[in-house]
């Protein structure tokens, strides 16, 4: 198969991980055409709690129904575990997570349950699939991986190992929380002291967040660093609110992510804003670039600052 024969020459893709339900469903949507093949039985999830795996999985298989209870409302027995050859009504995916299913059954019952499905031509897609690889005695065909950015991967019998990609994304996972708290404090600010109103879809960058604007803002990006430092220095709690909010103090936040944050604003380290809007010469927007956490070059460098119309016109 042409179409195999390239994927295995995959070694990794990656991407910004986007913080939200909807950028996160258009990433998976992507990769699902990409990079998914109809013959993958064993897929491999990999992401820290609260990553937005449940969601990259949602945005993956549209309409499997998952088992475990991030929300606190489906904890009935996974399907995989009644599965039989002789049920001809069977379904062909099958979603289990390792964590969730590990307080309720031993690991070696799981992977009995996992080979079962697989070996009969089943789907399997595993969260949390590198706690159970050691028992399985395999890897996955296609492996996800959620931290700060999100990576695909296609492993061998070389590797690489679930374990290693594990360590491998938690060491930069809370520069995505702290960006998107970040996101989050930035745009509260902008729509409810500056009246600002702000794109639905924002962008990313390395440790950060970008929002766009239609026309040149008129508000002072210092006093905006000062007003979001501020609030930092407070050291608020950040809690999950009812429905697509989040509540900070006794603010309301509108966020569909609202589990990829840190717990307190002052965990948000070393923030900043860039001093300057940058225009992108295409779709004519202005652009305010947010970040948090370690300098670091985040690719951004290179696009034409604010300046003169023939500055962008010559870019």
């Amino acid at each position: 198969m042409p179409g195999r024969l390239l994927e295995n020459n995959l070694i990794t893709a990656q991407y910004h991980a986007p913080r939200g339900k909807r950028r996160l469903y258009r990433m998976a949507h992507f990769l699902s055409q990409r990079y998914l093949d109809a013959e993958d039985r064993l897929v491999g999830i990999i992401g820290c709690e609260g990553s937005g795996k449940s969601t990259l999985i949602r945005g993956l298989f549209p309409g499997l129904e998952l088992t475990n209870d991030d929300d606190g409302i489906n904890n009935r027995r996974a399907p995989l575990y009644d599965f039989s050859e002789d049920d001809y009504f069977a379904g062909h995916t099958f979603h289990i997570d390792i964590r969730f299913e590990s307080a309720f059954h031993q690991l070696f019952e799981i992977a009995e349950a996992v080979n079962r499905a697989i070996t009969a031509g089943k789907r399997v897609v595993v969260e949390h699939f590198d706690l159970i690889y050691n028992h399985l005695g395999y890897n996955a065909q296609i492996i996800f991986a959620i931290g700060e950015d999100l990576r695909v991967f296609r492993p061998t019998v070389f590797g690489p190992s679930p374990l290693d990609i594990k360590s491998s994304i938690e060491k930069n996972a809370k520069y995505r929380l702290m960006a998107h708290s970040a996101e989050d404090l930035t745009c509260w600010l902008l729509k409810n002291v500056y009246n600002c109103k702000l794109p639905e879809l924002h962008s990313d960058v390395k440790h950060g967040f970008v929002i766009g604007f239609p026309e040149e803002p008129n508000f002072d990006i210092n006093e905006l660093e000062n007003r979001i430092k501020e609030l930092i220095k407070q050291d608020i709690p950040i809690k999950a609110a009812e429905g697509n909010y989040i509540e900070v103090r006794k603010d309301k936040i509108y966020c569909t992510g609202k589990r990829i944050h840190v717990k307190s604003t002052g965990e948000i380290e070393n923030f900043r804003l860039l001093k300057k809007f940058f225009m992108d010469p295409i779709s004519k927007e202005y652009l305010l670039v947010g970040l948090a956490g370690q300098e670091e070059i985040t690719g951004f460098s290179t696009l034409p600052p604010k300046n003169s119309e023939e500055d962008n016109v010559s870019t």
